[in-house]
């Protein structure tokens, strides 16, 4: 990772130093352990600043959106698929954009660390190869990195970015999609989602950090903020407002959605989003064989239309 941190600032010195850009948006070192943060450069000194490593979890197509300068990223595959699918709705003027593309093996997930050394506090972490070395007052505890990335990164099948105009690293191989979690929800009985779903939708604090993080997530103004009509309650109080927040959130990311799962990364409630996201995408896919940002050539699913397409949602006569 110090050697691909390396290749990062020399690019972004060099897309400085040359005026090809105004801004490079990437990471630097975070305040805390296992956190990294998202950086903005705008001099070669600052350049200097960033890094690449296990913790680069946010998703920086959020910060592109209506940008007038001239900006590079440092951009991992899901990043890039969320760019992708705010270009092709006109958030993001792909001439005012240099991506450095970073093939991405996935991010540590702080809970899983958290609890992987039973809830103390971790003070130091080092990547050690596969192992992650986690140590604290009293404690040094080592865990393989594969089981502590998000479940989000465990199940990605697109940590190389679509487009780039500079790569870093070397790209991965090629895995296969997999919604087991999604096919594993489907299956309990109505009754049982409808509980699982209720759980969840209970611990929801309606802080909006999902809405936040979300680089899809754009509208001025959300359903729920409005006050005439007031669509649900302003308060948390209710798991039924609370689905019916998360549920028009699923419907609008239908065929937009980059599953990068930086809804579920920012949840402070620790909410299981993606049974709601994730079934979005499989049904996509499923139906229209489309995922949002693979392809930055073809037209956004739901703004196309063939007599082919299924249409099981006609009433027969």
């Amino acid at each position: 990772m110090q050697e691909q941190s390396k290749l990062i600032q020399e690019a972004a010195k060099k897309l400085l130093e040359e005026k090809k850009v105004d801004l490079v948006v990437g990471f630097a070192q975070g305040s805390l352990p296992l956190r990294s943060t998202p950086y903005f450069a705008r001099t070669t000194a600052e350049a200097d600043n960033l890094i690449w490593d296990e913790y680069c979890e946010n998703n920086l197509a959020n910060y592109l959106r209506k940008r007038e300068e001239k900006v590079a990223v440092v951009a991992k595959g899901c990043d890039v698929r969320a760019i992708v699918a705010l270009i092709k709705e006109n958030q993001i003027n792909r001439d005012n954009l240099y991506i450095i593309g970073v093939p991405c093996q996935g991010m540590i997930d702080r809970k899983k660390a958290k609890k992987q050394v039973g809830g103390k506090e971790i003070l130091a972490a080092e990547i050690s190869g596969e192992e992650v070395v986690l140590k604290g007052k009293g404690f040094e505890t080592k865990g393989a990195k594969a089981e502590l990335l998000y479940d989000t990164c465990q199940r990605c099948a697109y940590g190389n970015p679509v487009i780039y105009d500079q790569l870093i690293g070397e790209e991965l191989s090629a895995k296969e999609v997999s919604f087991a979690e999604v096919e594993e929800f489907a299956a309990k009985s109505a009754a049982e989602r409808s509980a699982i779903l209720a759980a969840e939708m209970e611990k929801c604090i309606r802080c909006y950090a999902c809405r936040n993080a979300c680089p899809m997530c754009y509208c001025q103004e959300c359903f729920v903020d409005c006050s005439t009509p007031q669509w649900i309650s302003k308060r948390a109080n209710s798991a039924k407002d609370n689905l019916i927040f998360q549920g028009v959130r699923v419907f609008h990311q239908m065929g937009r959605c980059a599953d990068c799962g930086a809804c579920e990364r920012a949840c402070p409630m620790g909410i299981k989003l993606s049974l709601l996201t994730r079934k979005g995408v499989k049904d996509v896919k499923d139906m229209f064989n489309y995922e949002a940002g693979l392809n930055p050539e073809d037209k956004p699913v739901l703004n196309d239309f063939t007599t082919e397409d299924p249409q099981a949602f006609l009433m027969k006569e």
